[in-house]
């Protein structure tokens, strides 16, 4: 297994050089201005960058976003593209099984969304393998165009399907936090969405909770990747972004920028920094 970092109430950046790419990551997560508890938690490894938004209450939420992604920090990157699908697949399965057997004090059952990126190889280039389950979301960011990867499971996103609600009157109606898939939450099995792209050099990838797709629309959160400089920089703009407007909810953000790996860059990760 790659070394993974668990991310929560903290920030941690770094640099991984892998498949001739230069991934330059940051992870911020933050329990926001309203939660006593931070529910959210993000795993950073080589190639692997994925954010859990856990539910159930304090305890119960940090536990099942937790035990999500150390199911999922099994995952290895750099594989094969179908290989790691089913891998991934078995580590969801793994997690829904633990997360159902968390105790919580109150009627509602623990669980958590599971968003993020692996890189794999697929046809001999590098791919981005990004899986979903949940209202988390995993964009791209490509030639100045935002591009969101991942589809919400919600019960809003049902109605925006339906042409009831447009994008934006879904971003604040009330019912935005029913989610309609889940790690746990009594879901009987898990039922994650699977997408696949190449990872090309210039692109920027943001997996993100809902904590701050709740605050900010698409278009400020393309304006802050595009103006600033280098992952690190995103990311804590982001945050501060959802902070100057109440952040109601956790914030938790990834963000990593793909470069073409030099012949004088290092072929081994570099170590996390505070």
């Amino acid at each position: 297994m790659d070394a993974a970092t668990i991310v929560r109430d903290e920030s941690r950046f770094g640099t991984d050089t892998l498949a001739g790419l230069q991934l330059e990551w940051a992870a911020v997560c933050n329990v926001g201005r309203v939660r006593e508890a931070n529910e959210d938690a993000a795993l950073v490894a080589p190639g692997k960058y994925l954010l859990a938004d856990g539910m159930g209450g304090h305890d119960s939420g940090e536990v099942a976003s937790e035990t999500a992604l150390l199911a999922l920090a099994d995952v290895h990157s750099l594989h094969d593209q179908t290989q790691t699908q089913l891998e991934l697949i078995e580590s969801l399965t793994q997690a829904q099984d633990r997360i159902g057997e968390i105790a919580t004090e109150t009627e509602r059952r623990a669980g958590t969304t599971a968003t993020g990126a692996v890189l794999v190889t697929h046809q001999g280039t590098p791919h981005w393998l990004v899986l979903n389950i949940g209202d988390s979301r995993t964009y791209r960011l490509q030639g100045g165009v935002l591009t969101q990867l991942t589809v919400d499971h919600s019960q809003v996103q049902e109605f925006v399907d339906a042409g009831f609600l447009t994008p934006e009157q879904a971003r604040v109606d009330p019912r935005r936090n029913v989610i309609t898939r889940a790690l746990g939450a009594g879901m009987v099995e898990p039922e994650a969405d699977f997408f696949s792209m190449p990872a090309l050099p210039g692109d920027t990838i943001l997996v993100c909770s809902d904590g701050l797709t709740g605050e900010l629309p698409d278009e400020e959160i393309a304006d802050i990747l595009a103006d600033a400089n280098g992952a690190e920089k995103a990311a804590e703009a982001l945050v501060a972004a959802a902070l100057a407007l109440g952040a109601h909810d956790n914030v938790t953000v990834v963000v990593v920028t793909v470069r073409a790996a030099s012949a004088d860059d290092s072929t081994e990760p570099s170590d996390p920094e505070n």
